[in-house]
C-alpha cells in the first residue's frame, strides 16, 4: 500500500508529537515531504502551560518552539497556513492566504494532497451563550490570549500602584469564570505573580490585600471530574492564599466591570477570564464531515472520522467513545495516547502490513494540577488501581507536574536537547526576574 503523503493539520500536543515521531521513522527513507505538519503559528507552547504565560511566570519568547526548527530537526515538513477547506474526493485540502500584521499578503491560498489527512486543531472556550462573554472576557485558548492577558493585567497592576498613593483603599478585582484545571491553576498561578510583582517595583501594592482573585465554579466543587480528595485539596490550598471561590455559581452576564450570577449577585471585575468550557473550532462543521454538537468530528474506534477511511483525527477536535460508553476525555495525555496509536497504524501501512483493528482505548495515569511553583495537588495512576486512585500533594506532586511538560519535550527534541533546554531554563531563571515585567 503507498503511503508517502501524511498531512497533520494542528501542531498542538498530539498534532507535533506525531509529526515528529512520523519523520523520525519515514524521513530518512522518503524525505520530509512524506510527513507534512500545517500550523497557523509559526512556533509551539504546550497548552497546558499557558496560564504560567498569562501570569507572567513563562516567558513566551524564551518557551516557544520554532515549527520550522523541529521540522528541520525530526525530518519532516512545516506549512504555515491555516486549514480552510476539504475535498475528501480528491485528497486535497485548502489552506488560507496568510497574511502579515498590515493585512498584506505572505503566502497565497493553497492546495495540498495526502494520502492520510490527520486533523488536530484543538478546541477553544465555549461560552455557552452567556450574555457578554465572547466581549468582556479573556480566554486562554493559545499563546496570543495568554500573552494579552499578561499585559493587560501589567497595566491594571501599574495604575494600581499609582493609585494606591492617592486612595490607600483601592484594588484590583481578577475574576476566573470556570474551576476545572485551567481556572484553578491560572487562579494560583497569578496570586503567586502578584506577590512577584509588588517587589518589582508595584512597592504601595500588598498583594493579599489589594489584588482580590475570585473564582467563579458552576459545580458544587472546584476541579468537579477529580475526585473529592483532590479537589478539597486544591480548595484548601486557594483559600489559604487568600482566593476566592464560589461554587454554585451560574454566570448570566458579563459586562466591562462586573460578574453577575443567577442568584443577583455582583462580582466587581477589572480583568475577567473565561476559563468555563471548551468546544471544537466552528470550521469543522464546514468541511462535509460529521460532527456532533460541540463541532468535534465524530470518529471510529480508530480514531478514523467517521464515513472517511483517509481522514483521522485526535485530540480535544475528536470525539471518540470508549467500549463503557464514555468518551476520551479532553486532556493532553488522551493526545500523547492518540498520537502513538495512529504512529503504529501508519507504520504499518507504510510497510504494507494490515494495521491493527484493535479500537483506541483511554487509559487515565491520573491528573496532577499546579498551585504555584512549589506545590501540586493530584490523583496519580487512574484506573491502573481497582480501589481508589494515590493522592499526592506538594513538592512531590510539583515535580511530577514539571516532568509532564519535559516528556512533551523528549517526544519533540529528544533526549539531549531536553536535557540542555531544561539546563538552561534552571540557569536562565537565577539571572531574571520571576515574572515577565516587559
Amino acid at each position: 500500500m503507498s503511503l508517502s503523503n501524511i498531512v497533520i493539520v494542528g501542531g498542538g500536543a498530539g498534532g507535533l508529537e506525531l509529526a515528529c515521531k512520523l519523520g523520525r521513522k519515514f524521513g530518512s527513507e522518503l524525505g520530509p515531504q512524506c510527513v507534512t505538519l500545517v500550523d497557523a503559528k509559526t512556533y509551539h507552547i504546550w497548552k497546558p502551560s499557558l496560564h504560567e504565560v498569562a501570569a507572567g511566570t513563562l516567558d513566551i519568547h524564551q518557551e516557544g518552539l520554532s515549527y520550522s526548527m523541529l521540522a528541520y530537526n525530526n525530518g519532516f515538513n512545516f506549512v504555515l497556513g491555516s486549514l480552510d477547506g476539504l475535498q475528501a474526493d480528491v485528497q486535497h485540502i485548502t489552506l488560507s492566504p496568510v497574511l502579515d500584521d498590515a493585512g498584506d499578503e505572505i503566502f497565497p491560498k493553497r492546495t495540498l494532497r495526502y494520502d492520510r489527512l490527520v486533523i488536530a486543531i484543538g478546541s477553544q472556550c465555549n461560552y455557552f451563550g452567556v450574555k457578554g462573554a465572547a466581549e468582556h472576557t479573556i480566554s486562554l485558548d493559545g499563546p496570543q490570549q495568554a500573552e494579552s492577558f499578561r499585559l493587560k493585567m501589567l497595566k491594571q497592576l501599574a495604575m494600581l500602584d499609582l493609585r494606591k498613593q492617592q486612595d490607600p483603599s483601592a484594588n484590583l478585582n481578577i475574576v476566573i469564570i470556570g474551576a476545572g484545571a485551567t481556572g484553578v491553576e491560572l487562579a494560583a498561578e497569578l496570586r503567586e505573580a502578584s506577590h512577584v510583582h509588588s517587589r518589582f517595583g508595584f512597592r504601595h501594592i500588598d498583594a493579599a490585600r489589594d489584588v482580590n482573585i475570585t473564582l467563579l465554579e458552576g459545580a458544587s466543587k472546584i476541579l468537579p471530574v477529580l475526585p473529592d480528595t483532590v479537589s478539597d485539596a486544591a480548595q484548601r490550598l486557594l483559600e489559604a492564599r487568600h482566593v476566592t471561590i464560589v461554587n454554585q455559581c451560574r454566570v448570566v452576564d458579563i459586562s466591562p466591570k462586573a460578574v453577575l450570577d443567577a442568584a443577583g449577585n455582583h462580582y466587581k471585575a477589572d480583568l475577567c477570564v473565561w476559563a468555563a468550557g471548551i468546544k471544537a473550532p466552528a470550521l469543522l462543521a464546514t468541511l462535509g464531515l460529521p460532527v456532533n454538537k460541540n463541532n468535534q468530528l465524530e470518529v471510529e474506534a480508530n480514531l478514523q472520522v467517521k464515513g472517511q477511511p483517509h481522514v483521522f483525527s485526535l485530540g480535544d477536535c475528536a470525539a471518540c467513545a470508549q467500549p463503557d460508553g464514555t468518551w476520551v476525555p479532553p486532556r493532553a495525555q488522551s493526545a500523547h495516547q492518540q498520537a502513538d496509536y495512529l504512529l503504529a497504524r501508519f507504520v504499518a501501512e507504510r510497510k504494507g502490513r494490515t494495521p491493527s483493528n484493535k479500537p483506541y482505548v483511554y487509559k487515565d495515569h491520573g491528573s496532577l494540577v499546579s498551585l504555584g511553583t512549589r506545590s501540586s495537588v493530584g490523583s496519580l495512576m487512574g484506573n491502573l488501581f481497582k480501589a481508589s486512585n494515590l493522592f499526592v500533594e506538594g513538592f512531590f506532586a510539583r515535580s511530577m507536574y514539571a516532568s509532564l511538560h519535559l516528556m512533551h519535550h523528549y517526544a519533540v527534541l529528544g533526549p539531549v536537547k531536553t536535557f540542555l533546554l531544561a539546563m538552561a531554563r534552571f540557569l536562565t531563571k537565577r539571572a531574571t526576574p520571576l515574572v515577565k515585567l516587559h
